[in-house]
């Protein structure tokens, strides 16, 4: 009979190891996962519900930086990094307008400094970037941003060219005899194995638009009032960018320009607000992107704004925007909602969320091409991508699904975007707990089949998923904490998200080195094992630590069963000891598939003590 073990002793130790092997496969290219903008990594081995715990999962390491970082870290295995091999390589740009490129997997030995740096900034040459005043362009700074103003929006990599596209908003003084000061926003194409820009980067980003909204005959873009925050999407050859406003200090428009991904030619330009009396309808989404649907089509979610309540509208605030690329944009279809009207006035924005692309399994024979939405009033829009239903001042009936989040009670309720998995929509609202609904055959079943314990509070939370396949399901997501400054990274059971796996905060008030600086709206990246968060100065790295799980001493055959596991990015070598100064390596052990290993040692005779512990491999 297999028994705990009591004269057996177990001591698990925590290495940091500098060299690994190269096993990853999955890349993060873009926000929030995919061009549909679901959230979803489905191919996470490593990270399951069992091992991401307490006690098995925290913070590993950290690499420092130059500035905030509200883009979403990007990730990539096995680049080859000119005169130090292939790295899995993490990019983390900042608002002091640089990009890095970070060995994913460890800071130690010659890993410690970034594998490159780029920065676009030059003092000495009086290149600089822009403080929060200067993005407020004289009028009131509303602290959105404090400091520093430069990388804001989400970064996008094309893995065919290895090129990652990137607009960083610099802050320039002129030569003489002019000597003014100018506010530049330029696209540019980086390298990702070195950081050098590519061949026609970077571009300064202009524009113009046919309408009368500004007093001309044309709409001209202004680099000091648009605000550069919605992630970059990179659909069809074509780098598309979206613009919205800082403090919602007028005048401004919602703008997206699309550049060649090969050229950087633009060659696409909306406004959503170019005629008459329009104005505003900035595209920001919580810092989500423009969304891409199967058959090539662009969305988006426009900000509150002017929208014409006419047969054939030209300024779209507060509404869903299908657009079809071709020799440039053109608007196909768009859902606006009937209260339109009240939302812009209480700047209760529905551009304040993104949209989802949900794959047709969610739909149904009448409607089996779904986007779906959410903005500050916490109202969950489900519109047929097919017929988008346009306005109806009667009320939204024309559209496929509307309904309040559960609890949601007036003020700023959503932002950002939710997460799909397993025909289950996860939203984390203000003020509000982390709530699974399912949705089958175009219809949201208002009642969230589970919730977590936790209230969000200020801004809420962007959820993101990892899962092997339709397995290990876990939701993941950055919540404010009751610590001013502190944010904490959660982790949930998808299929049950009142059971929660791990939770940073705790984690640090026990004693963990797991504390994070808190950045609003900012989204983790989940990739082969790890965690990344950007924070006010850092990237924080979250994975396995080494654990030893159980031991269990049968007597009667003379054996001791180890359960352990460890960094999923190395082999790690399970010891023992019947002294603590002299250690034998036992081996690997054998995979459980529950995210642990095995080893059952054949016990020394006359030996009373045994020691284990875990050596992750060189």
């Amino acid at each position: 009979m297999s028994q705990p073990a009591a004269a057996l002793s177990r001591v698990a130790f925590i290495l940091t190891i500098g060299t690994l092997p190269l096993t990853a496969q999955v890349n993060v290219l873009t926000s929030h996962n995919d061009n549909a903008r679901t959230g979803l990594n489905p191919s996470e081995t490593n990270l399951t519900l069992v091992n991401v715990n307490m006690s098995g999962f925290g913070q590993i390491f950290s690499q420092p930086v130059d500035g905030i970082v509200y883009a979403q870290p990007l990730y990539v295995s096995s680049v080859k990094i000119p005169n130090k091999g292939p790295h899995n390589v993490v990019f983390v740009a900042t608002m002091h307008d640089s990009v890095y490129a970070f060995d994913a997997d460890t800071n130690a030995g010659s890993n410690a400094p970034p594998l490159w740096r780029t920065s676009f900034i030059n003092p000495a040459a009086g290149v600089t970037v822009p403080q929060a005043i200067d993005a407020a362009g004289g009028s009131g700074d509303c602290t959105t941003f404090l400091g520093d103003v430069g990388i804001i929006g989400t970064p996008v990599i094309d893995m065919a060219s290895g090129t990652l596209y990137v607009v960083a908003r610099t802050k320039e003084q002129l030569p003489p005899p002019n000597n003014s000061v100018v506010q530049v926003q330029r696209l540019h194409a980086l390298d990702i194995t070195t950081g050098a820009e590519k061949p026609n980067s970077p571009i300064e980003i202009t524009a113009t638009f046919p309408g009368t909204a500004d007093g001309g005959a044309t709409v001209t873009f202004n680099p000091v009032r648009e605000v550069q925050r919605s992630a970059l999407l990179l659909a069809n050859g074509t780098v598309y960018i979206c613009w919205a406003s800082y403090c919602d200090n007028p005048p401004y428009h919602g703008w997206i320009i699309g550049y060649n991904a090969q050229t950087l030619q633009q060659v696409a330009v909306f406004n959503d607000s170019p005629n008459a009396n329009g104005r505003e309808g900035g595209i920001w989404m919580g810092g989500a992107g423009l969304a891409e649907a199967p058959d090539g089509s662009i969305y988006c979610i426009t900000g509150n704004g002017t929208f014409d309540t006419t047969a054939n509208p030209t300024n779209f605030g507060d509404s869903f925007l299908k657009l079809t690329p071709g020799a440039s944009l053109t608007l196909a279809d768009y859902f606006t909602p009937y209260d339109q009207a009240s939302l812009n006035a209480a700047d209760s924005d529905l551009g304040a969320g993104g949209a989802v692309i949900l794959p047709d399994d969610a739909g149904s024979v009448q409607h089996p091409h779904l986007v779906v939405g959410c903005g500050k009033s916490g109202k969950v829009y489900l519109v047929d991508r097919d017929n988008m239903g346009h306005f109806n001042a009667a009320g939204d009936t024309q559209i496929v699904q509307s309904f309040k989040l559960v609890g949601s009670v007036g003020g700023d309720v959503y932002f950002g975007l939710p997460a799909f998995f397993n025909n289950r929509i996860y939203y984390q609202a203000v003020g509000q707990t982390l709530k699974a609904y399912s949705i089958s055959n175009a219809l949201i079943n208002t009642t969230p089949i589970s919730q977590s314990s936790d209230t969000v509070t200020f801004r809420g939370a962007t959820p993101s998923i990892s899962a092997n396949r339709t397995n290990d399901g876990i939701v993941w997501e950055l919540a404010p904490t009751p610590t001013i400054g502190v944010i904490g990274l959660r982790a949930y059971n998808a299929n049950n998200v009142a059971v929660k796996l791990y939770d940073s905060y705790t984690s640090w008030l026990a004693g963990a080195p797991d504390k994070i600086s808190f950045v609003k709206f900012i989204v983790p990246t989940i990739a082969n094992g790890k965690v990344y968060v950007g924070t006010t100065n850092t990237l924080a790295v979250f994975g396995l630590r080494s654990i030893i799980w159980s031991i269990a001493h049968d007597r009667n055959a003379g054996t001791a069963r180890v359960v352990f596991s460890g960094p999923s990015d190395r082999i790690n070598i399970l010891q023992a000891s019947s002294d603590l100064m002299n250690w034998l390596d036992l081996g690997p052990g054998t995979a459980t598939g529950t995210g642990t290993f095995s080893f059952t040692e054949s016990l020394p005779l006359n030996i009373p003590t045994r020691f284990y512990r875990i050596k992750p491999s060189l």
